[in-house]
């Protein structure tokens, strides 16, 4: 399994960024992202799976959209209205259909700072 995560960057309050992540190798019954601010632990921030649900962290509600495109394997999160608190390094996370098995691609760093 392989993911490349991509769209990560500096923005200002408010701004906005969408943030892509392309897995091969396999199917994924569940594909979406987590993020690591400074001293704090990794949350789940959103999830979706291949019939399209969505999970979302309370905080990013309604700001946050996750997608996926099953035929290209790809993830994204359209990152709206962002806050000073959604700094961090996010992670493209999988789980893979057959096995369950949960993978974590490399981080993209996302800083919103004025």
């Amino acid at each position: 399994v392989q993911l490349q995560a991509s769209g990560g960057g500096s923005v200002q309050p408010g701004g906005s960024l969408r943030l892509a992540c392309e897995g091969s190798g396999t199917i994924f019954y569940i594909m979406g992202w987590h993020r690591q601010a400074p001293g704090k632990q990794r949350e789940l921030v959103a999830t979706v799976a291949r019939d399209g649900s969505t999970t979302y962290v309370d905080s990013v509600k309604g700001r946050f959209t996750v997608s996926r495109d099953n035929a290209e394997n790809t993830v994204y999160l359209q990152m709206e209205s962002l806050k000073s608190e959604d700094t961090a390094v996010y992670y493209c996370y999988v789980i893979e259909s057959y096995s369950r098995r949960e993978y974590w691609g490399q981080g993209t760093q996302v800083t919103v700072s004025s």
